[in-house]
């Protein structure tokens, strides 16, 4: 059985007008979440390194909050964006031209760099909403995710398994990642559907300001999916991670990647990984969803495309590939 386990926002600086002697500056722009999740994080953790080497390197790092793995990877091939964060099975759908990106077919320039942290699939319900099961929400007012986000593409995923519709909420709302935690504690929705590493600030203002609980999401549906797709496994939320829940919660889920394109230079890529692996103590301490991780498995695990010729580079440097 697959099963994977746990182990700031950074505001980056934006272009300025630059004499010719430092003309070979480069600046890229990495593509993350909403504001309060841990993409966002992840990609302030990696600016902050790259451009504290920016001298030797001559690069620029800037964060773009998104809305979220789907749309980051639609705006890498629009070539607006550099590097983006995605979650594992979003990247493989991509690479393959199904789900989500099956009008648009398989995206054969898109590159994987590195995975990042767990991202379980996190249930969240309101103390009054009495669920103890995802069963328990038909009927009920759910947000479902912003279309464009992996959330939502995964909770499409989860349903169809499961032989749900969207009809079968009293509410299916959309709201955005940042927008999910204040509904449920006014009332709103019952409960909401999030893919995002642990801890995160979006969960505990929930679970702090009004008694919110985490939901385990198991079953038959779940097996399957985790049998039969090597991007999910399953994933033990820890006891007590967030106030009002002193139990562990079940569920599985996939792990966030950072990717790009094989058009964005091949220099630029092998910077950005040198900068987190050669600080990676550091990186580490930068969020706690970062605590737990391993080099060796970053620049394999959960990576459907191929490697960016880049981090390719960089990652045979070190002995971690042939």
């Amino acid at each position: 059985m697959k099963r994977i386990t746990f182990g700031i926002a950074f505001a980056v600086a934006t272009a300025f007008s630059a004499p010719v002697a430092v003309a070979q500056q480069k600046f890229v722009t990495i593509g993350t979440g909403g504001v309060t999740g841990v993409y966002y994080a992840a990609g302030g953790a990696i600016c902050r390194l790259v451009n504290k080497d920016r001298a030797k390197h001559g690069i620029r790092c800037s964060v773009e909050s998104t809305g979220g793995s789907v749309f980051n990877i639609n705006t890498i091939k629009a070539g607006e964006l550099d590097l983006g964060v995605s979650q594992s099975d979003v990247m493989y759908n991509a690479a393959k031209g199904v789900k989500q990106f099956k009008d648009s077919g398989a995206y054969g320039d898109l590159r994987a760099v590195m995975s990042l942290h767990p991202e379980p699939f996190t249930v969240v319900a309101r103390k009054e909403a009495n669920v103890k099961s995802f069963a328990d929400f038909k009927g009920k007012k759910f947000n479902v995710g912003n279309p464009g986000s992996g959330t939502r593409a995964s909770m499409e995923e989860i349903l169809a398994e499961m032989n749900w519709k969207l009809s079968d909420f009293s509410l299916a709302s959309e709201l955005k990642a940042d927008e999910h935690g204040p509904a449920l504690c006014d009332g709103k929705i019952d409960g909401f559907f999030y893919a995002v590493g642990h801890p995160s600030a979006n969960i505990q203002d929930p679970t702090t300001s009004c008694g919110a609980k985490l939901v385990p999401l198991t079953g038959p549906a779940v097996e399957k999916m985790v049998k039969d797709w090597p991007f999910y496994a399953k994933v033990t939320i820890p006891a007590g991670l967030y106030p009002n829940n002193p139990q562990a919660t079940e569920t599985f889920g996939v792990l966030a990647t950072l990717v790009s394109s094989s058009k964005v230079p091949a220099d630029s890529v092998y910077a950005i990984v040198k900068a987190v692996f050669d600080n990676f103590e550091e990186f580490k301490k930068l969020h706690p969803a970062f605590g737990h991780l391993k080099a060796e498995e970053m620049v394999k695990n959960g990576l459907s495309a191929p490697l960016h010729d880049g981090a390719a580079r960089y990652y045979k440097e070190k002995g971690w590939i042939k």
